[in-house]
């Protein structure tokens, strides 16, 4: 909400040397967030004062069109002579009244106009349009023309209020009232201790029987409708330059006297309006729930197909508008046009005002629904006074009686639905106990009163609600408006004694250790947000009858394209890959810890918690046991060199055996052992894809994939040839975990190490080999690594020769040869035994 200080003072009267910035302070004190306070005016100086055109000569030995004119500017220039002006605006004649910067004069953006010879003529001065003076939008694109009534010469800084403050307010949405000058006007006046002009104390007419029909016909939809009619308008009444500065400096563009006077008023008071050119209505005025397959064209020019669910407007041929979000063409105020045969002017002489009260959510709901977001929508989203329809309504009568020559029918219509005024039962001190500060009754009951409440009782108050504030509920409600009018600074500072000896939990730890060993291993963080969309199963590769593929389905999700919530980490770690790699960063390394989210197998519905006591421990299990299974996985995505190429020596492209180590990696820091075995899975390549095995309770159990992803992935996402990527769940790797892991002892004793080769067939894994070895070689291996892969016709075909070092070495004494080479062959021959290896040259 944009609020211009000058209007702000029509409602309450702020000590004149109160500055934008000193009401800013206020205001943010009271509980309002003030974002900036713009000095409209700044950097502008004048001469600027109002011109008539005598005259304008075409100059058409040019491209463009350009316009010598000679402008009466009376004694401004000191002269009384014309001033000469070259301009190639073509929306004035001569005869108009503009404005008109003279020599000497500096506009917004430190623009100095002066005497210049250019088009072969010498201009002295400029005519302004409202882009050139800072004034925003007016919706000509052109220059300024005045009504012709200001005289020549006069300052038109002053007529057309270019110096002035305007407060930028992000309103939140339980402050709906702020969104009108009324609503910013009650909290200054409540800061500074003024009183307050209310501009909605209008003397209105009572309802009777002859105004224009109206039918609710969903009062819950609808609680108050108010509609008055003004005859008689001028269709050639224009907007004066007050109206449509103060809709400027508010954000909003002048675009006809009727609408700005809707609008003005909507800003004034807070109540949106509508306004119906009578002859385009046909019978009554409706108010209901849209029918199937209803349409209406809006303001906007799109046709629109209704919802049931949408509040509508209508007349005999149908809706003609959707309640509180946007009217219909069909009865559009008419543009003043002239014929061009009679020279009559026509246009809109008879509108109906429609002032009314919408249901908050029903308007909420249809503006997201057809993405249709309005000033009316943002207002009665928020919640809107329903007893302020009358007085608007009132005021914009007034304004048309006044500015457009129209005349206001005797007939007043108004449809209230009944209803009483809203109660809230709450203690005197309560407000004290929220805020830990004694205020004492006086203060809590002029607080309340000052925002419009009436209280009555003395230890137990009971406190009437005001009609606009909807936002007030509950005695929680009450006490911080008591206690954000007190100061939110003057609460006390008490700091919270956190208890000794809680800190992060295990798997916390286990997260952070995870995080910073990948960190270390050259891998960056990358955090995603957490949907996606069903068809990157497809991209994925996965069967159709794939896990992964149940999702959970979100009711209101940020992006229709991306409704569920992932089950895996990959798609969005593969996206952040592609984006990199598509703005130049080719060698990348990221990884991701994160929750996925698995739908249950039986979706279930969970059961309403009560509010008025603790749930029991069977409630609380209910929920849980339809809540989707959330465990926590880490995964890594690999493209471009692993080790970059330099003087010393050549580089290394990322490979599959990256992706493994990632998960080796991450295990160790959960204190797990891996069982790495080839395997086959869905978006990795069936002959570079490890699985990834941890033993749980005994039993062995899946807890991942690592690799080369398949091409057919690689090309779907559109990523880097041979791209890798592991995926671990993170929570199976803990439970498989002996525990806390423990440092490594260091031995005082030296190594012993022996080196075997053994010939196996190339169809068993090098990990069950490595496997039986550390088995057999019992407690004296320190470490088993391999070191070489050989095939050839020296083993013979369909074999392959593997050759490991192992490491042997005692906590309490020096080996002897005869003790390492025991185990040795103790490792060897379980090998042999489980895997029909034989050592090479044997």
């Amino acid at each position: 909400m944009r609020v211009p200080l000058s209007w702000l003072r029509e409602y309450v009267d702020l000590p004149a040397t109160e500055t934008g910035r000193d009401v800013q302070a206020k205001l943010v004190s009271a509980g309002l967030e003030v974002e900036t306070v713009e000095r409209l005016g700044a950097g502008l100086t004048g001469p600027l004062v109002v011109g008539r055109v005598l005259t304008v000569e075409e100059l058409t030995e040019f491209k463009k069109p350009i316009r010598f004119c000679t402008v009466d500017v009376g004694q401004a220039n000191g002269t009384g002579e014309p001033q000469e002006i070259i301009c190639g605006a073509r929306n004035f004649a001569e005869g108009d009244k503009v404005v008109v910067a003279l020599p000497g004069a500096v506009l917004p953006g430190d623009f100095r106009i002066a005497e210049r010879k250019t088009y072969g003529r010498v201009s002295r001065g400029m005519i302004c349009s409202s882009d050139e003076l800072g004034m925003g939008d007016d919706g000509t694109h052109g220059i300024i023309v005045l009504p012709p009534e200001h005289e020549v010469g006069t300052d038109a800084t002053a007529l057309l209020e270019l110096y002035d403050e305007v407060l930028d307010i992000a309103v939140t949405p339980d402050r709906g009232y702020c969104l009108s000058m009324r609503g910013v006007a009650r909290e200054a006046a409540i800061a500074y201790g003024l009183p307050l002009r209310d501009p909605a104390l209008l003397d209105v007419p009572a309802p009777n029987s002859y105004g224009y029909p109206v039918q609710v016909t969903d009062p819950v939809g609808c609680s108050h409708f108010t509609a008055r009619t003004v005859v008689g308008l001028d269709p050639e009444a224009r907007s004066p330059i007050w109206l449509q500065r103060r809709l400027q400096k508010a954000g909003m563009r002048p675009v006809s006297l009727a609408v700005d006077v809707t609008n003005y008023v909507m800003l004034e008071l807070g109540q949106p309006l509508h306004a119906y050119d009578r002859s385009r209505l046909d019978g009554p005025i409706g108010v209901r729930r849209a029918e199937p397959g209803e349409k209406i064209t809006t303001l906007d020019g799109t046709v629109r197909v209704l919802d049931p669910a949408d509040l509508v407007i209508t007349d005999h041929r149908g809706p003609v508008g959707i309640a509180g979000v946007m009217g219909g063409a069909d009865t559009e105020i008419a543009d003043a046009e002239t014929d061009p045969e009679t020279g009559q002017v026509r246009g809109t002489t008879e509108v109906v005002i429609e002032a009314a009260h919408f249901d908050a959510i029903s308007i909420a709901r249809t503006a997201r629904r057809h993405k249709l977001s309005s000033e009316a929508s943002k207002r009665f989203e928020r919640g809107v006074d329903p007893q302020a329809a009358a007085a608007a309504a009132q005021r914009t009568v007034d304004l048309l009686v006044l500015l457009a020559g129209g005349t206001a029918e005797a007939g007043v219509t108004q449809v209230i639905a009944p209803g009483a005024p809203r109660t809230v039962a709450m203690r005197a001190d309560h407000p004290d106990r929220v805020a830990g500060v004694a205020y004492g009754r006086e203060t809590v009951v002029r607080r309340l009163q000052e925002i419009g409440c009436d209280v009555y009782g003395q230890d137990e108050l009971v406190v009437t609600v005001p009609s606009w504030r909807p936002d007030l509920s509950e005695p929680n409600d009450l006490a911080e408006e008591v206690i954000r009018l007190e100061g939110y600074e003057n609460l006390p500072s008490t700091l919270p004694k956190p208890p000794a000896g809680r800190g992060l939990t295990e798997r916390q730890r286990t997260h952070r250790r995870v995080g910073r060993a990948l960190a270390g291993a050259g891998y960056v963080e990358a955090l995603n947000y957490p949907f996606v969309g069903e068809q990157v199963f497809d991209q994925l590769d996965l069967p159709a009858d794939d896990p992964c593929r149940r999702v959970v389905k979100l009711v209101n999700p940020l992006s229709d394209e991306e409704p569920a919530l992932r089950t895996t980490l990959l798609p969005g770690l593969l996206g952040a890959l592609r984006r990199n790699d598509g703005r130049g960063s080719h060698d990348l390394a990221l990884f991701e810890t994160g929750l996925v989210f698995r739908a249950p197998a039986e979706p279930g519905v969970a059961v309403r918690l009560p509010v008025d006591r603790r749930p029991t421990d069977a409630e609380l299990a209910g929920v849980d046991g339809v809540l989707p299974e959330q465990p926590r996985h880490a995964a890594v995505v690999l493209a471009g060199a692993r080790e970059q190429a330099g003087w010393w020596g050549g580089g290394r492209p990322a490979d599959w055996a990256d992706a493994v180590e990632a998960a080796r990696t991450v295990a160790r820091e959960a204190g797990t052992e891996l069982v790495v075995r080839q395997g086959q899975y869905g978006p990795w390549h069936p002959g570079r894809c490890a699985e990834l095995v941890v033993v749980v309770d005994g039993a062995e159990r899946t807890a991942g994939h690592a690799g080369e992803l398949h091409p057919r992935v690689v090309k779907a996402f559109g990523l880097p040839a041979r791209t890798c990527a592991m995926e671990l769940d993170l929570d199976l790797v803990e439970r498989a975990s002996a525990g806390l892991v423990r440092a490594p002892r260091i031995s005082l004793f030296p190594v012993a190490t022996q080196d075997v080769a053994l010939v196996v067939d190339e169809d068993v894994p090098a990990a069950d080999v490595e496997r039986a070895l550390h088995e057999g070689a019992g407690e004296l291996l320190e470490s088993l690594r391999l070191f070489d892969t050989f095939t050839g016709e020296q083993i013979g075909e369909g074999r392959k020769s593997l050759a490991y070092a192992l490491r042997f070495r005692a906590e309490d004494r020096t080996l002897t040869v005869e003790e390492a080479t025991a185990a040795r062959d103790a490792a060897v021959a379980l090998a042999a035994e489980r895997t029909g290896a034989v050592l090479r040259g044997a």
